[in-house]
Formats: C-alpha cells, structure tokens, sequence
C-alpha cells in the first residue's frame, strides 16, 4: 500500500545522509555551538536578508512551537490562532502545558484575519481575562491554504498596532513558498514576523526545524529556555548539518517544488473526475470529498487520513505529497480512482 498519509514517512534526501556519514567520526562542539550550526545560520541569515538574526536548531515542530510563545508570553497572556491551527488541534495541550491559553478563533480557510485579531481583543479587556499578546499562524495553514503578501502585511500592522507579536509556524514553510500562486518570499516573511521556523521535518530532513528570531525583545536567555524544555540536542551538529545541504544549492526549495508538483498530478486528476475539495490549496496537502464506499475502496490501495465528515454519505480525506512522493504512485492513485469510479 503506498502512503499519502503524511509528508514524513521517508527518511531523508540522500545529500542530507551523504553529509552526515561524512562527518559521523568528525569530533565535533555540543549543543548547536558547532561549526555545522554556526554555516547554516550564515545560509539562512544570507537568505532572508537578516544579519542580526538568532537562528536556533530545534528537533520537532510542537517543542519549537511551545518554546516560542513561552519565551514571548507572561504567566497571564494567551496566544490567537485559527480554530484549525496546529498549537490548537494537534499539540496535546502543549501550549496550555506552558501555563497558556490559546484563544481560538472561527475559521472556514484556515487563516486569521485582522478582523479576528481585533474581535479576539475585544473579548478579552479585562484583568479577569487572559490578555492576548502573541498572534500564530501557519504557512501554509493545516488545511492547505497560505497566505498572500497583503495579507501578511495586514496581520503584521494589526499587530503592531495592537503591540502584538506575530509567529510563524512553517512546518511547511517550503511548500508554501513554491506554491504556484504564492508571491511571498522568505524575506518578506523576516520583515513581518516577529519570530517564525523553517520546518525540515516534512521537506526533506531527517528530523529539525530552525528556528528564527526577529524581535530583540524575544532574543535573551531563549537558549536557557531551549534547554529547560529539552529541546537542546548535546549532537546539535546533526541538525547543523541537514540544514546546511538544505541551504546550499537551492535543496529546500527543489524539494518543496516537487511535493507541490506531486499534489498538482493528485489535484488534477480528481478534479477531472468531477470532485470537489474541502479547502482551495495548491500545496502539498489535498482535501478531495469522495463519497464513503469510495473511501472504502481507495483504502485496500492506499493510505491517508480522513479530514472531516462533509454529509451523511460524503468525507473529506487527506492526501500529503512529500519530497520523495514517486510520480507512478500519483498516476496510480488517479487510474484506482477512474477504475472504482466505473464500477
């Protein structure tokens, strides 16, 4: 059965596996103070235009996510998000762990708006309420969609208006930025946001994200709270290491492009079929609404998730492409499709 359940069901691209035998018997620094480290965040500092930039190498998505808005939140604040966003759904309560609330607001397309940032503000005035200070979200979101120029622009005014500080979660950052219709580019993102990631774990690395700190007021002792949370890898060059033959030669972004490419082969296909979807991506998540013995059969081939119950008889499922998707696999899933279909 071939899996379009997730983006991370492969290791790594073989350049990342390639540089990390090299260097397996090379003595290295502990921590994320090595020289693996200390090349990667001059890549990624030269990429998004930022010198002054702290750049932390951080393992999976939710301790980076979690040691974010801990580091920017007092005991009595509380972070804004979409309904959908992932510190709200898929985290385990982990930001609420950290002794913060997430306040979530309604959403049909996964991303906030300034309206909702204001009507978030307007329920919360009081000291008898948490005090909403941070604004997260994701790019692209958990439903596929992403966000245009304007509306980062948007979001970053309210939020300076509003003396907010804006995250970005981008777990799939890249497959946002080689989206066909996207006009944003990592630097923007760097002129925006007061922190946001580069996710490596679902494009293409073994494991890690790196972590980039905009805000001044953000910066001091983060490596204090890094480590307090279990988030600082003694062998941090291993993640030095992925990140460096992510930057080099445009990897990340070759990467990212062919998962998208992938998703495009899915999209089209169902879409001849003359099914529709749940949310209108053009990355590499996919949302198509198949009626339920459909369902049932694509599942004797083929693995993904189910998404959400459309009507009594209809679901929206979840199909991921990934950096090591296989066009045949793609192809196949289209003909299994036509194939159940006619029957």
């Amino acid at each position: 059965m071939y899996s379009f359940n997730n983006d991370y069901s492969e290791g790594a691209h073989p350049k990342i596996l390639e540089a990390m035998i090299q260097a397996n018997l090379i003595q290295n620094g502990g921590y994320g103070l090595d020289e693996h480290c200390s090349h990667a965040r001059e890549l990624i500092r030269k990429e998004i235009g930022q010198i002054d930039s702290d750049i932390h190498f951080i393992t999976g998505g939710t301790q980076t996510n979690l040691i974010t808005i801990a580091a920017a939140l007092r005991p009595w604040q509380a972070v804004i998000s979409t309904d959908k966003g992932h510190i709200n759904v898929h985290e385990t309560g982990a930001i609420e762990a950290t002794g913060h609330k997430v306040i979530a607001m309604p959403s049909n397309d996964g991303k906030l708006t300034p309206a909702d940032i204001l009507k978030a503000l307007e329920d919360h005035t009081t000291e008898h309420m948490v005090q909403p200070k941070m604004v997260y979200i994701s790019n692209s979101t958990e439903i596929g969609t992403q966000y245009t120029k304007a509306e980062l622009e948007s979001l970053h005014h309210i939020c300076r208006q509003k003396n907010l500080y804006l995250f970005l979660d981008g777990a799939r950052l890249g497959s946002a930025l080689t989206s066909p219709i996207n006009d944003v580019t990592l630097s923007d993102i760097a002129k925006l946001t007061d922190a946001f990631y580069i996710g490596g774990t679902k494009n293409g690395a073994l494991f890690g994200e790196a972590l980039i700190i905009l805000n001044k007021d953000l910066k001091q002792d983060l490596r204090f709270l890094i480590k307090q949370r279990g988030a600082m890898m003694a062998k941090g060059w291993l993640l030095g290491i992925q990140f460096e033959e992510l930057f080099q030669n445009n990897l990340f972004f070759d990467l990212a492009a062919h998962a998208n490419e992938m998703a495009t082969l899915l999209r089209d296909g169902i879409s001849s079929c003359g099914f529709s979807f749940y949310s209108d991506s053009t990355t590499n998540q996919l949302f198509p609404i198949f009626p339920d013995k459909l369902i049932e059969k694509l599942e004797r081939d083929f693995l993904f998730s189910i998404q959400e119950r459309f009507d009594d008889n209809h679901s929206a499922i979840r199909l991921v492409t990934s950096w090591a998707t296989k066009e045949e696999a793609c192809r196949e899933f289209i003909k299994t499709l036509k194939a159940n279909i006619q029957e």
